[in-house]
């Protein structure tokens, strides 16, 4: 357990520069407060506690600010930087060595069951206010761009970016021509396929009047 808390603590020095000491580490630092009671809350999950599971779960979010469920797996050297407003969903799965920032999602859209939430592969980061929805993997020693909304598999090694999320980088080669600043906008490409299908059903109601007033004279 001892050896537990100093690879966390060497996990947080290493991957945030504003750390001072140990000591802040250890009891200033939200992220690591949680992981911690998650960890408790996992125990107890596993062997069939599960009211106290739970009471711990929710006593870590009025603490951290950070809800995880306490059936999420979560591997070694897991750090959330800040972490107000992540929320880490049931069937969650993260493997080794995972970064996340503050505002991060991974959740469920509602549609599955059973398996509901995604599985973050090792070495992922996730940049502040991502979404990751949806029972598919991100794939290890990827990148997720502040503020992307990810509902789909994330290749290994990638950077994906936007509204919904696409892949911008697969193994240090850009893909396509996209990036974080000309992300097509999803609203303006439905507002377009909207205005293409009315385009389509005016003709066809044109056309069906026609027919109409061509029987009308016979």
């Amino acid at each position: 357990m001892f050896d537990q808390l100093k690879e966390d603590i060497a996990t947080v020095k290493e991957r945030d520069p504003a750390a001072k000491s140990n000591a802040e580490i250890l009891f200033l630092y939200p992220g690591l407060k949680a992981i911690r009671m998650h960890r408790r809350a996992y125990w107890l999950w596993e062997h069939n506690h599960k009211f106290l599971a739970r009471a711990i779960s929710q006593r870590a979010v009025r603490k951290t600010g950070i809800e995880i469920h306490p059936a999420a797996k979560i591997g070694k050297r897991f750090f959330i930087d800040h972490g107000t407003g992540v929320v880490i969903g049931e069937t969650t799965e993260i493997g080794d060595d995972v970064t996340i920032y503050q505002g991060v999602t991974l959740g469920g859209t509602g549609k599955d069951v059973g398996k509901r939430h995604p599985t973050i592969g090792n070495g992922v980061m996730i940049g502040a206010g991502a979404k990751v929805l949806g029972p598919f993997t991100v794939g290890d020693n990827s990148n997720i761009a502040s503020g992307a909304v990810v509902l789909e598999k994330i290749p290994p090694n990638s950077t994906a970016v936007g509204v919904p999320a696409r892949v911008v980088k697969q193994n240090g080669r850009r893909v396509g021509s996209l990036d974080q600043v000309h992300v097509p906008d999803p609203v303006s490409q439905q507002i377009c396929r909207m205005s293409v299908k009315i385009e389509k059903l005016e003709k066809e109601l044109e056309e069906y009047k026609n027919k109409e007033k061509l029987n009308e004279n016979l």
